[in-house]
């Protein structure tokens, strides 16, 4: 697939959607193609389905267009899915994709399963929004669209510090920054600002915190109660686990967080030696080398006893 031009010609109708509680790159690199499609395309009807975004992405072109709800029976020409790696991890959004007239997959996941009759998988770029940008093409890039893939590169990079941050990475990162971007006010406002609520929450995280493996593996559990506690919901715990890592002598760090349904999620961040995806694909779930998550039922410190286990095995 050269570009998102060719794939857009006689379609009429576009669905996109990215992966369940969506992240910077999810948000990013969706907007960056519905501002493009809507902009250069405006005779295609095209939707953009996420679940509610964090407030500190709504400032993006086309987040408040952005539709939460599935129910209507629809079926479009083309489906983009982006920044998922499992059809199922698309939500309620997976209905249309599977009733689409021809379906797309753009992603960077590793463990990404290739779902779609059409898949643009790259495990090693940055970001889904470094490869959305090679899909529109450099001559196609507003300034609206810039922030959008600038929000997305730099949430899944760090701020360009991660180990999956490239030349190429840098030199796309540059062009963004030409076209006239507020790219500080973009990097404090979306990757350093916290509340005052989700630094309480940190705070308890780190308080809460055990090493294991003689200080190789440290690990917390945030629950509902600790939630509803500090008055933060799932989708504010960004960068606690990226917090937990860089403890000094950690390998791996583990963030165990309940859901609505009373499961937890695991988000595992690696500093090398561990690899998460391989760790997170055993338990269903996916991502990265060194950034990786998935779903289990139980008791939290039995969750966290056989993640340990399973970590140590590769330490």
């Amino acid at each position: 697939m050269k570009s998102f031009e060719e794939q857009l010609t006689g379609v009429k109708s576009v669905a996109i959607a990215g992966h369940v509680r969506p992240d910077g790159d999810c948000v990013g690199s969706c907007l960056a193609t519905y501002n493009y499609i809507r902009n250069y395309y405006p005779k295609i009807e095209v939707a953009l389905y996420l679940e509610p975004i964090p407030n500190k992405f709504k400032f993006l072109a086309g987040a408040a267009d952005i539709l939460h709800s599935c129910k209507e029976e629809k079926i479009y020409d083309l489906f983009i899915s982006q920044d998922c790696g499992d059809i199922d991890r698309l939500g309620e959004a997976a209905d249309y994709f599977r009733a689409a007239k021809r379906t797309i997959c753009v992603d960077h996941h590793i463990s990404n399963t290739g779902y779609a009759d059409e898949n643009y998988i790259f495990p090693y770029a940055s970001s889904t929004s470094e490869l959305i940008f090679g899909l529109i093409g450099e001559t196609k890039i507003t300034r609206e669209i810039a922030e959008c893939l600038y929000v997305g590169i730099i949430n899944d990079t760090g701020v360009f510090q991660y180990s999956c941050t490239s030349a190429k990475t840098m030199e796309i990162g540059g062009k963004l920054m030409e076209m006239g971007i507020d790219f500080p006010q973009i990097v404090d406002h979306t990757f350093y600002t916290r509340t005052y609520e989700q630094n309480q929450i940190l705070g308890k995280a780190l308080l809460a915190a055990r090493l294991y493996a003689d200080g190789r593996i440290i690990a917390s559990v945030i629950t509902a109660k600790d939630m509803a506690m500090y008055h933060v919901l799932p989708r504010h715990l960004d960068g606690i686990v990226s917090q937990l890592r860089v403890t000094k002598g950690v390998e791996a760090a583990v963030l165990l967080y309940e859901t609505e349904d009373g499961a937890y999620k695991a988000s595992l961040r690696s500093n090398g030696q561990v690899d998460a995806a391989k760790l997170a694909v055993a338990f269903g779930g996916g991502g990265h080398e060194r950034a990786a998550g998935f779903s289990m039922e139980g008791n939290p410190d039995a969750i966290v006893s056989t993640i340990v286990a399973e970590i140590e095995k590769q330490l």
